[in-house]
């Protein structure tokens, strides 16, 4: 693949065993998938969440691959200031190491939000909608539509998509024009005021004890090496869900995170196309969508 050669292993192990999906499936889905995802994965470095053993075994995250991976793999070093070590994360550079990364165990996919080369500049802000256990997913689709309003009264182009697992993840494009405090910023004046208009459904408190039973409005995911499912990743979840990138008309009651999964998404792509390619495009002017953030204030 790629001009490489892979050496797949345990293709017949089970990864869901109610869904009888197993490791084979998951590479056959990302070889399938690979020309939607791969433009959110090229030239990112990669934090690997991997689940050798399936959704039901132990999983375990892991970032630095120094002397772990074969040569052709790429890779990007960084110091980590938490645990005073350089940390050399892979780097997903082609459909091989997408692959790779599948072998290992990599169920879901999580890339940076900046590319090698410019990890300080990242393509796009994330406004991440996670709820709480009683919270319903229609309640998540209501707070997702207080979100879009604000991000269209300010003029801010925005993608949606389902989490695959609980939540809504809300993409502007940022064109790697910013640096990750103007995207946090960004992010947290738009969930401020979606929090004011919906404050017994929705919090910005990052300790889940002073948020029970509200959706948290999680504007921290925008700094450098914070990850989220990738547009198309699958999810260790029962139904083998997808990351599924949404027009706004379908964001409506009716919809849950398992509408889209492994079994249907292939079918959908081909008939919709790409619908998240607006986020890897040129991106916002965030110095007039400020301008126009300050009448909402």
């Amino acid at each position: 693949l790629d001009g490489h050669d892979l050496q797949l292993t345990n293709l017949q192990k089970i990864y869901w065993p109610k869904e009888g999906f197993r490791k084979g499936d998951v590479v056959n889905y990302y070889l399938q998938m690979a020309p939607y995802i791969l433009p959110y994965l090229l030239d990112r470095p990669q934090s690997m969440n991997r689940h050798p053993n399936g959704i039901e075994g132990q999983n375990f995250f892991q970032k630095d691959v120094r002397g772990k991976v074969p040569e052709w793999i790429d890779t990007f070093e960084e110091f980590s200031e938490s645990t005073d070590v350089t940390v050399e994360y892979l780097v997903c550079s082609n459909e091989a190491t997408l692959i790779y990364m599948v072998n290992l165990g990599c169920i879901e996919i999580n890339p940076w939000h900046g590319r090698k080369g410019s990890t300080l500049n990242p393509d796009w802000c994330l406004i991440d909608l996670d709820p709480d256990k009683p919270n319903t997913f229609d309640e998540v689709i209501e707070v997702a539509h207080a979100v879009k309003k604000v991000l269209d009264a300010i003029g801010a182009d925005c993608c949606v998509k389902t989490s695959g697992s609980s939540g809504i993840h809300i993409y502007v494009p940022l064109g790697a024009k910013y640096d990750f405090d103007q995207s946090k910023n960004l992010a947290e004046l738009v969930v401020n005021l979606v929090n004011a208009e919906l404050p017994d459904l929705t919090s910005v408190e990052r300790s889940p004890a002073k948020r029970k039973g509200k959706i948290y409005l999680d504007f921290l995911q925008n700094r450098e090496t914070q990850t989220a499912a990738a547009p198309y990743s699958l999810r260790p979840k029962p139904g083998v869900p997808v990351s599924t990138p949404l027009d706004w008309s379908e964001v409506k009651k009716g919809l849950t995170p398992k509408t889209w999964n492994a079994f249907n998404i292939y079918d959908r792509v081909k008939s919709e196309g790409d619908l998240f390619a607006p986020v890897l495009q040129k991106g916002i002017d965030l110095e007039k969508v400020l301008k126009k953030m300050q009448s909402l204030l």
